[in-house]
């Protein structure tokens, strides 16, 4: 089930902007890979996310940003407004991918990927809900997971670790 040596850099997707880009252009580098919506309770997470960017992005750290409309159809816009919307509210700067699958038969195999290296709560391998954010170590290996409700400063210490290294 590990493709290429268990890394998350075997996996290709579109950005809003539609241009395809592999995950092996961040390679080097901690990542944070959160499922998104932009009418979730959860939303005001983005803030946080953009925070811990802009805190740690020139030690060699990304957030990259997958919307999906899985969960109470609360990501229902086109790429251009998920875009306007996370700009425009958040001040959004890290990579926003096009709006994806995270669950079912239609899930991105990125996200096949992450469940089966860091099942979620009793081995559960399926996403709860928006905002589920997993957390890549430099060699591209998933190390944590965290729920939705776990804030984005609550992580910052465990980025810290993992760019300390």
């Amino acid at each position: 089930m590990e493709p290429n040596g268990g890394s998350v850099y075997a996996f290709t997707s579109p950005l809003l902007d539609g241009r395809m880009i592999s995950l092996a252009e961040f390679k080097g580098r901690v990542l944070l890979i959160v499922n998104t919506a932009s009418k979730c309770g959860f939303t005001p997470q983005y803030a946080g996310l953009e925070e811990l960017y802009r805190a740690h992005r020139d030690r060699g750290f990304e957030v990259l940003g997958f919307p999906s409309n899985q969960f109470g159809a609360q990501e229902p816009g086109t790429a251009e407004e998920i875009g306007a919307f996370c700009e425009r509210n958040y001040g959004v700067s890290f990579p926003m991918f096009g709006k994806i699958d995270v669950n079912g038969s239609a899930a991105h195999p990125l996200y096949e990927f992450l469940k089966a290296s860091r099942p979620g709560l009793l081995g559960s391998e399926r996403i709860k809900w928006n905002f589920t954010k997993f957390l890549v170590d430099r060699t591209g290996k998933v190390v944590d997971r965290f729920a939705p409700a776990t804030k984005p400063q609550e992580i910052a210490g465990r980025i810290e670790e993992l760019l300390n290294r």
